[in-house]
């Protein structure tokens, strides 16, 4: 399963840049991954400074 941004994204972008695959573009809101091209290395959530990204289900 794609990784996925809660509503407690900040926008700050630190999780674009770590992307392998460019899955994550800013959003109105929030960052967004897209999940078709996720491929679930976890690398965002480890850079994500409030914990906004998780495994999705």
């Amino acid at each position: 399963m794609a990784y996925k941004i809660s509503s407690e994204c900040v926008k700050c972008g630190a999780c674009a840049p770590v992307c392998p695959v460019d899955a994550i573009s800013e959003g109105d809101d929030q960052y967004e991954i897209d999940p078709d091209t996720c491929v679930d290395c976890g690398s965002c959530a480890e850079v994500c400074p409030v914990g906004a990204i998780s495994p999705g289900e």
